[in-house]
């Protein structure tokens, strides 16, 4: 973009010094030094003057805000992977591009699943609050803080894209059977590769295994896919861990099969109406029953650089005449 006039991006968050480094030094960026969460108002003004807006998951860019962009915005480059936070149609119907950051949080979110199917199971919360509490640990037992080991356990993997193929390759060395259940089934070498079962039937599946691992983006078809119906088919004896969206899992009904010995416990990264927690699902981590994560799941350095590559690739693209390459484009109803 030598010669060029830089455009102007407005970027909602503070991101990593080294991303915002460099799109300083190709862009006329406008920064949020101070990370506060942009207000309805703000955000409204940012659409009306810049040529890029750079949002993140926690900014809700919807057809009312869409409709009130200037005619010099062109394109909205997402910092993150799932998109459920634009209108994506809307933007569209505008003439505005929107774009992602996929590929790139895979290994993170999966280390951070299989971390939460660990946790969960062997209470390492509960084990690391006894020591933080004043010490009261009065040695070892044999019978103290027993949990329930996972080698041999059925792992049903909900959604088998890139993060839930990585999470059954972590899986499989922990020596969890893999199963799953997809929109479609994965290629035979995959499935050969990991030795995994495909369920059409979510149903069917849940019924059957261990623990349940959530995978599946999203969008208004995954809307509490895992339902009081579904959950009640589940186990006693089994775990949800969800380091996917909060609202694909029933929270409420949750809740209450895990209060009620109906479930052994979860893993969750993601809450249904973040950043608010339910005050239930505390009142179950502080019982040891569930273990808590405040989204953390591609909370690694590496990764939000990672990210930030893809915004600045994005932009640069668009703006050299070419289409991004991590265009998304409007679901087809």
């Amino acid at each position: 973009m030598a010669g060029k006039k830089k455009p102007l991006v407005v970027i909602t968050r503070k991101l990593p010094d080294q991303v915002e480094t460099r799109m300083r030094e190709l862009f006329d960026a406008r920064l949020n030094v101070d990370d506060t969460p942009m207000t309805q108002p703000e955000l409204v003004a940012a659409v009306r003057e810049a040529d890029v807006l750079v949002p993140t998951i926690t900014d809700r860019i919807d057809a009312a805000l869409i409709a009130q962009a200037g005619d010099k915005l062109k394109l909205i480059a997402n910092y993150g992977n799932g998109v459920d936070n634009i209108d994506v149609t809307a933007a569209s119907q505008k003439g505005i591009t929107v774009t992602n950051t996929p590929n790139v949080l895979n290994e993170d979110t999966a280390d951070m699943t299989m971390a939460l199917m660990l946790a969960a199971p062997r209470r390492l919360t509960e084990g690391a609050a006894v020591l933080q509490a004043g010490g009261k640990w009065q040695g070892w037992s044999p019978t103290w803080m027993l949990g329930h080991r996972i080698w041999g356990k059925r792992l049903g993997i909900v959604g088998m894209g890139r993060i839930g193929t990585a999470v059954a390759r972590r899986a499989k060395a922990f020596g969890l059977s893999i199963h799953y259940h997809n929109r479609n089934r994965v290629a035979p070498a995959i499935e050969d590769e990991l030795e995994a079962t495909y369920w059409e039937s979510l149903d069917q599946m849940l019924s059957r295994m261990d623990i349940i691992s959530v995978h599946c983006p999203s969008t208004p078809a995954t809307f509490h896919l895992l339902s009081a119906r579904r959950l009640e088919l589940m186990q006693p004896r089994s775990y949800v861990v969800n380091t996917a969206r909060g609202d694909i899992v029933d929270e409420d009904a949750l809740v209450r099969l895990i209060r009620d010995g109906k479930l052994a416990g979860a893993g969750l990264d993601v809450f249904e109406h973040e950043p608010a927690v339910n005050p239930k699902l505390v009142k179950l981590a502080a019982q040891g029953k569930v273990v808590l994560l405040p989204h953390m799941g591609s909370a690694t350095i590496e990764g939000r650089i990672d990210m930030g590559e893809k915004v600045i690739i994005n932009i640069r693209t668009y703006f050299d005449g070419h289409r991004p390459p991590d265009r998304v484009l409007p679901t087809r109803t």
